[in-house]
């Protein structure tokens, strides 16, 4: 393996493990910040001083001056050697280490080599825009409202219709071979034409790495024409699915603000900035990969991929699901937001403003939600035939996904929306807890979690008189515990139909006020829909309207109760599952897991009962 491709595997090992999982083996790690911090583990010492940076991809002790990457960390934490740590690394994500061959010092030198050469490119494309001939370049960026500071800090440039670049790098005693290499000239293939420069009359973006050294170039041609960028090929020091654009810049501001917009273009990301948006990033040209997924949750856990509300934008934000499934893990997903208007965000920033933006970015689609549209929207679902196509669909992307645990969430959260969704009209005319569509609570920006039912045959319980009695009353006393308390009940039926039109009727006129009612207001509203003799039974409310119960104990005597039906409702799952598990011929794997969850479940339960 030569110097330059043991160098590009390390970059790999690099991009795919987390420092954060690797001395995390070693050390206890507590979150501080931006960073995370432990005693160190090379030095005796009482006081953390030990901090590993994930983003930056290192860990420091300012006690002893330990410091490294991934690799230097095994080294010195388990004593291996280079080689050692690289084949650990290696098989912890199942890569295999090419072998190594022998190389000269002048080869060594040739990845530094190309870091200059992509730097003089930089800098002619930069002082190309304040010439004469970059006119056009600096209006097309002037109109796009981009001023000198942008441009200066993202180093925009100007190349022109010639082969100034050529001729300069020449000049330098850079061979032709060279700067085909990084994709800086074109070679035709007809050898009796000449080479020329790859970039001509286009505005110029540069493509940092996480350093802020120059790896590649994306190129935007100014009038009508294709492609509208053009971007570097791969070379030596540039794998376009492993870096995204503006990380150099993104990566500090994303973890202050919490935060990392994923959007599809380079102007996108320098428009956000010109906004104060700092914390936005790029593919390059293609989908957003696997590689650059990871490099995302080094940031932040749950980026927002941010897309045009179009038919391209709904594509691109389909596509990444197929990219994201098989590597989720435990707190590490996507988010989606999508713009309104089939406006990109340069547009809507410059037409709407940076608060508007933001409103959109925070009104975010989780994951699981894109999944659950991806395969129901447009799909028909009248027959049990149709249902099952989509179920098994649904069922096959869930499988994609490598970790055991968040594919057993995902199944039993897709289950649930299987059943509550597919099969809604049913279960609402039985239940008479919500209406004709899921309404989210107040206030809320993603979708809500439903509630855990077995993935077997879901069971529901039917509330005894007395209990329904009880939280209806409960509710009409302190109406703002409806939105609180709706989506427990919803594992729930009431079978008096009286009571049952009562919650139906306090929950309507809840979801409909721009401001939560008043108890009186609530029940002046139930008596103009005709249901002031039916409340006359709720003996419950009398009493509680007498005593006027403080509203933390109404809270605890309703989590007593749900928490008693709860339980009632896991046992029955449970003992639905070892049926199950008895009459099988085979052993039922998913049924099984279902059984240790409920299991949890139940005893997670119990022992909130405890230390209630």
């Amino acid at each position: 393996m030569a110097q330059t491709d043991l160098q590009r595997f390390c970059d790999e090992l690099r991009a795919k493990i987390s420092i954060v999982d690797v001395v995390a083996s070693k050390v206890k790690l507590v979150r501080k910040g931006r960073e995370y911090q432990a005693c160190c583990p090379f030095h005796n010492e009482k006081t953390p001083s030990f901090t590993v940076n994930e983003a930056k991809g290192f860990y420091h002790c300012f006690g002893c001056g330990a410091h490294g990457d991934i690799i230097k960390f095994e080294m010195e934490a388990n004593g291996l050697t280079f080689m050692e740590a690289i084949e650990k690394l290696a098989h912890k994500v199942g890569l295999q280490v090419p072998r190594m061959t022998h190389e000269s010092h002048e080869q060594a030198e040739k990845r530094n080599t190309a870091y200059e050469i992509m730097e003089m490119a930089a800098k002619y494309f930069e002082k190309q825009l304040k010439l004469t001939g970059g006119a056009q370049a600096r209006d097309y960026l002037a109109r796009r409202g981009f001023g000198e500071e942008t441009i200066a800090k993202f180093r925009l440039g100007y190349a022109p219709a010639n082969n100034g670049l050529k001729a300069l790098l020449a000049s330098k005693n850079v061979s032709e071979p060279e700067m085909a290499e990084l994709g800086l000239i074109a070679v035709p293939e007809d050898k009796n034409r000449r080479s020329h420069d790859f970039f001509r009359d286009r505005v110029m973006i540069p493509i940092m790495d996480k350093r802020g050294r120059v790896i590649a170039f994306g190129g935007r041609i100014m009038g009508d024409g294709q492609p509208k960028y053009l971007n570097s090929p791969e070379t030596p020091v540039f794998n376009k699915r492993r870096v995204l654009y503006n990380m150099n810049y993104a990566r500090d501001a994303g973890y202050e603000a919490k935060a990392l917009i994923i959007c599809e273009g380079y102007m996108d990301v320098i428009a956000m900035d010109k906004f104060g948006i700092g914390y936005a990033v790029a593919p390059l040209g293609t989908a957003f990969t696997e590689d650059q997924i990871q490099e995302a949750w080094k940031v932040v856990p749950e980026p927002i991929c941010c897309f045009d509300g179009d038919s391209a934008g709904v594509r691109a934000a389909i596509r990444s699901i197929d990219r994201v499934l098989p590597i989720l893990k435990a707190g590490y997903s996507l988010q989606y937001a999508f713009l309104p208007d089939k406006l990109d965000p340069d547009e809507f920033l410059k037409a709407r403003g940076r608060e508007e933006f933001l409103k959109v970015i925070h009104e975010t689609m989780p994951l699981r939600d894109l999944l659950w549209k991806k395969n129901v929207d447009g799909q028909p679902s009248a027959t049990p035939e149709q249902k099952a196509l989509i179920e098994k669909n649904i069922k096959e992307e869930v499988s994609k996904i490598a970790d055991a645990t968040v594919r057993n969430y995902y199944a039993q959260d897709m289950q649930n929306r299987i059943y509550y969704e597919l099969g809604r009209g049913a279960w609402r005319k039985q239940s008479g807890f919500g209406r004709e569509e899921y309404r989210p609570r107040r206030g809320q920006k993603t979708a809500e979690t439903r509630p855990a039912v077995s993935a077997l045959s879901p069971v529901r319980t039917n509330l005894d008189d007395l209990s329904a009695q009880y939280v209806v009353s409960a509710l009409l006393c302190y109406p703002e515990l409806l939105e609180e308390y709706e989506e427990k009940l919803l594992n729930f039926d009431i079978k008096n139909e009286t009571l049952r039109q009562i919650f139906d009727e306090a929950a309507e006129i809840i979801h409909e006020a721009e401001i939560v009612p008043e108890s009186d207001a609530l029940r002046e509203k139930l008596v103009e829909k005709g249901l002031e003799k039916p409340m006359r039974g709720l003996l419950e409310f009398k009493m509680m309207r007498k005593q006027n119960p403080d509203i933390i104990k109404m809270r605890q005597s309703l989590d007593e109760r749900i928490a008693e039906e709860q339980l009632k409702q896991l046992e029955a799952e449970i003992k639905d599952c070892l049926k199950t598990i008895e009459t099988s011929e085979s052993f039922p794997e998913e049924v099984f897991s279902r059984y240790e969850s409920l299991k949890k479940e139940k005893e997670a339960l119990l022992n909130a009962q405890d230390a209630g």
